[in-house]
């Protein structure tokens, strides 16, 4: 069944008027259509006075169903494979494993999203940091309190299209199978995260909650886990998160082979809401319109500067996971009505930087999270910064057209004298490269907030092509924290890429 592209639409097109174009364009007739499903929609603002929605669909006269991953059962070996970490490279590696009839346990250091949400609130309302209910730990991983992105530059449509078709029975809005850049939002993912964790569990598997785990130790082709007990196991896949720092350590010290990886630092910016969608689209309020989105990258003499997980009508988010340290991130709800926009502007960094000694990435995140907790007070609150101050490197006030939404709250500061110089350089040099090609992007009244440390893991747990651990063969490295993705998609998929291998061993 042939894939019918570029069917260009007003906005506002219903099924039945895409319908018809695709099958007048596929030179058919639309009484005869048996199949019919929107496989991309994409908005082409380029004219602002005649936005368009552009099309892919697959048609035709026949009744056929695309092609779909199947997860084909495996035989037992009589010890369950244990997943450590139920972010959504573990959620996917043990929703896999539980299909194929192999009853995974997971260990999951943090606490399920019901609880983890009460957590998590207390830091943002009242400045109280709970060790295993924050942003970045615990059920649904760091994605949780994220945007809830879908989009991934990973390119396997099969992957692709399993993990999305899965939200999707879980609860997730049947647009995310289409949309060029599908959207779930914080709120719709914890649902649908939920869901899937009781799948798993009617599929036989088990998530264990609190039951970090703390040491492993190999021998006589088994492992010895230790979490809020010892389990033995003899395929264990890692799916750590990227802020899982203990474990690095506990993984350094069993003589794991691990490298430094190049990962990104910055702050975040908030726009009105309006202004970028006046910029992208020469209209406001246009119902018809999804909230505004934006990437912008520009090379600078001190580095490249860059837009990330950017969140239309989104608030800035506090997503620290230590004493003493403020980390930022963004967050949207699936509505993304919020007044602001919001997104990381980050620099690379790599061991230039931070030094060749293995972990020195984290400890240069680390510095500069306690940099900025010192600076704006304690209590977690984040140093903040008009645009206009920053560029001119004094601390300024935070009255303005554009109110902050972090919480626990903000403190005027000077960002110049919290990051590394050569980060303030680039993005000061950036900011008015960017304003030219979004007006209002780099206004004086915009706000900056600091800082974004935890952009991706600053450690890759080496593996080979069988997704083994080089010197750990019955570990299987995946997922975000090991340095194999880099956001909700890429995670899910790597983590479906290993138990799919793990699968294969077993049949």
């Amino acid at each position: 069944m042939p894939e019918i592209q570029n069917i260009i639409l007003p906005l506002g097109a219903d099924k039945d008027a895409i319908k018809k174009a695709a099958a007048k364009k596929a030179k058919l007739d639309v009484r005869r259509v048996r199949t019919f499903s929107i496989t991309k929609e994409s908005i082409d603002a380029r004219k602002k006075n005649d936005i368009k929605k552009v099309y892919s669909v697959l048609i035709g006269e026949k009744e056929e169903t695309r092609p779909e991953l199947v997860i084909p059962k495996a035989s037992e070996t009589g010890m369950r494979p244990i997943v450590i970490g139920f972010g959504p490279a573990g959620i996917f590696a043990s929703y896999a494993l539980a299909l194929a009839g192999l009853k995974p346990l997971v260990l999951e250091r943090g606490l399920p999203i019901e609880e983890r949400v009460k957590g998590v609130d207390g830091l943002w309302k009242n400045g109280v940091l709970s060790k295993n209910a924050n942003a970045e730990y615990g059920e649904g991983g760091a994605g949780a309190f994220s945007d809830g992105k879908l989009n991934s530059g990973v390119k396997d449509k099969e992957l692709s299209a399993f993990v999305l078709k899965t939200f999707v029975s879980c609860g997730a809005p049947e647009e995310i199978e289409y949309l060029a850049k599908p959207h779930i939002g914080t709120d719709r993912l914890r649902e649908a995260v939920v869901t899937l964790r009781k799948k798993i569990e009617s599929l036989g598997g088990e998530i264990r909650f609190s039951a970090q785990m703390t040491d492993l130790e190999e021998g006589n082709g088994r492992l010895r886990v230790k979490a809020d007990k010892t389990y033995e196991t003899d395929r264990l896949i890692l799916a750590i998160g990227h802020s899982a720092r203990d474990t690095y350590e506990t993984l350094s010290a069993r003589g794991f082979l691990m490298e430094n990886k190049p990962f990104s630092v910055g702050v975040r910016i908030e726009q009105l809401q309006k202004t970028i969608d006046l910029a992208m689209f020469g209209r406001t309020g246009d119902p018809l319109l999804p909230p505004a989105d934006y990437k912008v990258w520009e090379h600078t003499k001190a580095g490249g500067a860059y837009s990330f997980c950017m969140c239309p009508g989104g608030y800035v988010v506090c997503a620290s996971s230590e004493k003493g340290g403020v980390v930022t991130n963004g967050m949207s709800f699936h509505a993304r009505n919020g007044k602001n926009a919001n997104a990381a502007i980050l620099v690379g960094v790599s061991e230039e930087d931070y030094g060749t000694k293995l972990l020195s990435g984290v400890s240069y995140q680390r510095a500069l999270e306690q940099k900025a907790f010192l600076a704006a007070g304690g209590g977690f609150k984040a140093p903040c910064q008009r645009v206009a101050d920053f560029m001119k490197k004094q601390k300024g006030s935070l009255d303005g057209e554009v109110s902050p939404t972090y919480m626990p709250g903000v403190s005027p500061c000077d960002l110049n004298e919290i990051l590394p110089s050569r980060i303030s350089e680039a993005i000061r040099l950036a900011l008015p490269v960017f304003d030219g090609r979004i007006k209002g992007f780099s206004a004086s009244d915009n706000l900056l907030t600091g800082v974004e440390t935890r952009s991706s893991s600053p450690v890759r747990v080496l593996r080979g092509e069988d997704y083994k651990s080089v010197s750990h063969p019955l570990v299987y490295p995946c997922g975000e924290g090991c340095g194999y993705a880099g956001g909700i998609m890429s995670a899910a998929m790597d983590g479906l890429k290993v138990a799919l291998q793990i699968i294969k061993e077993l049949q």
